[in-house]
């Protein structure tokens, strides 16, 4: 489906993958299956704005999968091939849309926007939220540059980076408890106070050229598991997270990361076998810190696992899953990535291969801001485009 508005100035690829947004009743509850065509007619379009919708898929996103996923920023990597689109909107799921928005921002290195929204409340309904964030989401995706992925919401403009669910039902569903939104959007205006903090972009993965979701003999993807300590955790789970064939682990720690001497242990015979392990909190907002012994944070680090910031669980298991598909790539834009991660195991003085690469790597992901500035006018959509938009479109404003 195509739509056009008399403007034409804008050309905006939207992206459906189901969620709320395209959820109906099925009788007993809802469930995805309005298709993008179906879910763009209920939104305006913005002025000067050209849409193009591909269906990739329509799912429920607790049923997303990393096939899902890498299909998904395979597909938006083939979308802004062609330099005729100015933007990507993704209409998804709320539930793991925390998880999409930060695989695909780890992986765009295209000053084009990358949006994603959905809603809380379904498709059809007569107090839906999904029209409005859509159009929004449309709105920023055809007004700013620069700014890497981002969550638009309830108009809120979000980076990928940090932002989670955090809201099981309000229309204010995201946020990310550590740091500021990036800005507002709203009355044709869209207001960016700031540019996100963002690792330099990785190259995509081999595994998303082939990722098809479903296709029982597609090639397995690395298994990631997140074990959650709590008063009288034990190491169970995360055996049996290693039994079951994890090559990586997140331990969602207590406080700014502490657990148990035993866990420690546990942790430290993952690492020997070569298994990344990255320590996040079960606290909403605030660092990780390595303040304790005792099995805390101190002891973690020290048996080779890796503090992940303001990141939680969620996020974080995206980081040690793109770390590990990154293992071994070493051709092409890849060389990038093989020398980045290999002086960083140098350093280390470890092995630049394996393993060591891989940690590198995920250190470099999980620290990894190369800028936190505030944004201008220049860095949001360019001095002539500015001047464009702000005199017959849509508003854009910058605020240091």
């Amino acid at each position: 489906m195509k739509r056009t508005n008399d403007g034409g100035a804008r050309r905006i690829v939207v992206i459906s993958t189901g969620g709320t947004i395209a959820s109906r009743w099925q009788g007993t509850g809802y469930a995805a299956d309005a298709s993008g065509d179906d879910v763009l007619a209920t939104a305006p379009l913005p002025e000067g704005v050209t849409v193009e919708v591909v269906d990739l898929f329509n799912v429920n996103s607790s049923r997303m999968t990393a096939a899902h996923q890498l299909a998904l920023l395979r597909t938006v990597h083939e979308t802004l091939a062609d330099p005729g689109v100015d933007g990507v909107v993704i209409t998804h799921g709320t539930d793991t849309l925390e998880e999409t928005a930060f695989l695909l921002d780890l992986h765009h290195a295209d000053p084009r926007p990358v949006v994603l929204t959905g809603a809380q409340r379904p498709f059809g309904t007569g107090d839906g939220d999904g029209p409005g964030n859509l159009y929004d989401a449309l709105q920023v995706a055809s007004t700013v540059r620069d700014l890497g992925v981002l969550v638009v919401f309830d108009g809120r403009v979000h980076a990928a980076r940090g932002t989670v669910k955090t809201q099981t039902l309000a229309a204010d569903a995201f946020s990310d408890p550590s740091a500021a939104r990036l800005g507002r959007v709203g009355f044709s205006r869209v207001d960016i106070a700031r540019r996100p903090r963002r690792p330099e972009p990785l190259p995509l993965p081999a595994a998303a050229r082939t990722a098809s979701p479903g296709d029982p003999g597609a090639a397995r993807l690395p298994r990631v598991d997140i074990v959650t300590h709590h008063s009288g955790g034990d190491t169970v789970l995360l055996e049996a997270a290693l039994a079951a064939g994890a090559r990586g682990i997140v331990l969602e720690a207590t406080g700014a990361g502490n657990a148990t001497p035993e866990i420690v242990e546990a942790v430290a015979d993952a690492v020997a076998r070569g298994v990344l392990v990255a320590v996040t909190t079960r606290v909403p907002a605030g660092p990780l810190a390595e303040i304790y012994t005792g099995g805390g944070a101190v002891d973690l680090v020290a048996a080779g696992a890796l503090l992940t910031g303001t990141l939680r669980a969620a996020q974080a298991r995206i980081a040690v899953l793109a770390a590990l598909l990154a293992e071994g790539e070493h051709s092409g834009t890849d060389s990038a990535v093989a020398d980045s991660t290999g002086a960083e195991a140098t350093e280390a003085g470890t092995s630049a291969t394996g393993p060591a690469r891989s940690a590198a790597l995920l250190r470099r992901l999980l620290d990894g801001p190369v800028r936190d500035e505030p944004a201008t006018a220049a860095d949001v959509n360019g001095p002539a485009a500015l001047t464009a938009l702000t005199a017959s479109g849509p508003a854009v404003t910058a605020r240091a």
